[in-house]
C-alpha cells in the first residue's frame, strides 16, 4: 500500500507517495507566492496554500496503482493563520519570517520579557511568532481579531481542511506560549506578554498519541481518495526533517540546507537557564527535544551571491570555492540577510550581512568561498549554542536543497570537525512524516526503529583535520567581527528608522 506524504514548504509545497519499503514512488511540486505587501511584511494566501497542496495530492493518487493507507502531514512552522469559526480565513497568513512585530520584540527583550518567558518556555521570541503577531494585530487590526477564532499554523490549516478539525501539533505548539516541561499551554506565558485575551485563539493541542483524523467526505471527494482514510499530523517541517534524517535518538543532529539554516539536535533534557537562544521543541520521540536553531537566511543568501555574481546555479558558486584555501585570502562573510535581522542563535532584529576584509586582491572565487564560509560557521555556532558541542556529537544529517553540493557538505564537516552524511531520500521533510505517520497509527513500534528500517545513507563526509585547526581558529575571528559589528547594527537600524517607513 502507499503511503501519502504532504509537505507544505513555504516557496514550494511537495507530495510524496511511498511504498511499503519506505521509497518514493509518486512526487508533485507546487510552487506558491510569498506575498510582501509592505516594509516587513510577508504573507500567504491560505486558500491558495490549501488549493495548491490540494493539486499536488490529486497529482500523486492519479500516478498510484496501490490503494492509499494514510496521509501524513508536515509544514512551515510558527506564523500565525487565523480562521473564523466556520473555518474560514479572516485574513491572509501572517508567515514566520515576517518582520512586522520586530519593535514589539525588542521592547519585550528591553524589559527582560523575552529572558523572563525562556526560563519556561525554552524558546526565544521572534517577530514570526503568534505572540508578537497578536500584540500587532490588537495595534493595527483589531478587527481581523476579533472576527477570528482559531490561531492555526500551516500544518493545521491543512489538517483542518482534510479533516474539518482545528488542532495543533505539540511541536508547532511549542511556541510562544507552550510550559515545555509540562507540555501545556501556560497562563503565566500569555500573562508575561499582556495577551491573557488570546487564550480563546488557541487550538487544541494533539499529542503523539493522538494525532490522527478521519478523512472528511468534502476533501475526499475533492483528492480522490475514500472518506475515513486516517490523516496524520506529523511534527512540524524541522522537526519531521529531523526524523527524516534519522536524528531521533539523544545527541543525534542534522541541518537544513535551505530556506533557512535550521541546525537542530536531539536530546533527553532541557537546559532553561542558560542564555535564551533558539527552539525547545517537544520532539515526536516520546521523552526527547529538539533544540533547534533555524535562521532567518539561509540557502537564499547562495542564490542572493549567485545573482551578484553572474553564475548560472549554486553549483557554480560551488566550483568556485572550491579553488580557494580554507579563510577566502582573509575574507569574512556575515550571513544575516534577512530584513527582519537574526533570531538564532542570538536575537537581533537590526542584524546585516556584510563582507569584512574586501580588497582589489579578492575576485569571485574568493567571494563564493566566503559564502559558503559563513554559512558554515554559522551551523557551528548554533551547534555551540545547543549545549552540545561538534566535538560531542557522533554524526550529523545533512540534507535541504543546498545538501546538493558535495564542497559544501565536506566544508561543514571541516568546520564543524564532525562527519556529515546525506539520506538517499531528497524529500527528507515528507520521509519524517512518513515515519511519524507509521508510529501514530501503529504500523511501527516507535520512532528509532522505523528510522532504522526506513532512513538510508546515500555518503559520508569525514573533517580533514588540518582544515578543521583552521576552522577552529576562523570561527573565534567570526565571533570577534560580529561582536564589533553589533553597535554599527544599531546605529544603523536607528538611521533606518529614522529615513524611511517602518512595519512596527
Amino acid at each position: 500500500m502507499a503511503t501519502i506524504c504532504v509537505d507544505v514548504g513555504t516557496s514550494v509545497i511537495k507530495t510524496v507517495a511511498f511504498d511499503d519499503r519506505g521509497t518514493e514512488i509518486a512526487l508533485a511540486r507546487r510552487e506558491t507566492e510569498v506575498l510582501r505587501p509592505a516594509p516587513g511584511f510577508s504573507e500567504q494566501d491560505m486558500d491558495s496554500v490549501w488549493n495548491a497542496a490540494a493539486s499536488t495530492v490529486r497529482t500523486v493518487v492519479h500516478q498510484l496503482a496501490d490503494p492509499v493507507r494514510l496521509i501524513s502531514l508536515t509544514a512551515q512552522g510558527d506564523g500565525c493563520w487565523l480562521v473564523d469559526a466556520d473555518g474560514h480565513p479572516t485574513g491572509p497568513a501572517i508567515l514566520w519570517n515576517d518582520a512586522r512585530g520586530a519593535a514589539i520584540v525588542d521592547r519585550w527583550r528591553a524589559a527582560g520579557v523575552l529572558k523572563e518567558a525562556f526560563r519556561r518556555n525554552g524558546s526565544q521570541t521572534f517577530a514570526g511568532l503568534p505572540n508578537a503577531v497578536f500584540t500587532w494585530l490588537e495595534q493595527h487590526d483589531p478587527d481581523r481579531l476579533e472576527r477570528s477564532h482559531k490561531s492555526l499554523c500551516c500544518n493545521g490549516w491543512i489538517f483542518y481542511n482534510l479533516t474539518g478539525r482545528m488542532a495543533i501539533d505539540e511541536s508547532d505548539a511549542s511556541v510562544p506560549f507552550f510550559d515545555v516541561r509540562e507540555r501545556r499551554y501556560s497562563l503565566e506565558l500569555l500573562r508575561l506578554y499582556g495577551l491573557e485575551w488570546a487564550e480563546r485563539l488557541l487550538p487544541e493541542v494533539l499529542p503523539n498519541d493522538q494525532r490522527v483524523g478521519e478523512l472528511r467526505s468534502r476533501a475526499a471527494a475533492e483528492l480522490g481518495l475514500p472518506a475515513g482514510l486516517p490523516v496524520v499530523m506529523s511534527p512540524y517541517d524541522v522537526a519531521s526533517t529531523a526524523i527524516g534524517v534519522g536524528a531521533v535518538s539523544d545527541g543525534q543532529a542534522c541541518s537544513i540546507l535551505g530556506t533557512t539554516l535550521c541546525t537542530e539536535v536531539v536530546m533527553k533534557h532541557v537546559n532553561l537557564e542558560g542564555e535564551p537562544s533558539g527552539l525547545t521543541i517537544p520532539f515526536g520521540p516520546p521523552g526527547l527535544y529538539l533544540r533547534a536553531f533555524p535562521t532567518l537566511a539561509g540557502a537564499e543568501v547562495i542564490h542572493w551571491a549567485v545573482r551578484q555574481l553572474g553564475l548560472s546555479d549554486p553549483s557554480d558558486l560551488s566550483e568556485l570555492a572550491a579553488k580557494v584555501a580554507p579563510g577566502a585570502n582573509g575574507l569574512c562573510l556575515m550571513p544575516y540577510f534577512s530584513p527582519a535581522g537574526e533570531r538564532v542563535p542570538f536575537l537581533n532584529t537590526g542584524a546585516r550581512g556584510s563582507l569584512f576584509g574586501l580588497s582589489f586582491e579578492h575576485g569571485r572565487e574568493q567571494i563564493a568561498r566566503a559564502v559558503l564560509e559563513g554559512l558554515s560557521l554559522v551551523i557551528r555556532d548554533c551547534l555551540q549554542a545547543s549545549q552540545d558541542t561538534p566535538v560531542s556529537l557522533r554524526v550529523c544529517g545533512l540534507c535541504g536543497g543546498g545538501a546538493n553540493s558535495d564542497v559544501w557538505c565536506q566544508l561543514i564537516a571541516d568546520v564543524i570537525g564532525t562527519p556529515t552524511f546525506r539520506p538517499v531520500d531528497q524529500e527528507v521533510g515528507a520521509k519524517g512524516a512518513f515515519i511519524a505517520g507509521l508510529v501514530a497509527v501503529g504500523q511501527e513500534v516507535d520512532f528509532p526503529s522505523a528510522a532504522s528500517d526506513y532512513v538510508r545513507i546515500r555518503d559520508v563526509f569525514e573533517p580533514h583535520k588540518e582544515r578543521h585547526a583552521r576552522y577552529d581558529e576562523l570561527f573565534e575571528q567570526f565571533l570577534e567581527i560580529r561582536e564589533a559589528t553589533l553597535p554599527v547594527w544599531k546605529r544603523m537600524a536607528d538611521d533606518r528608522a529614522r529615513s524611511g517607513p517602518t512595519a512596527a
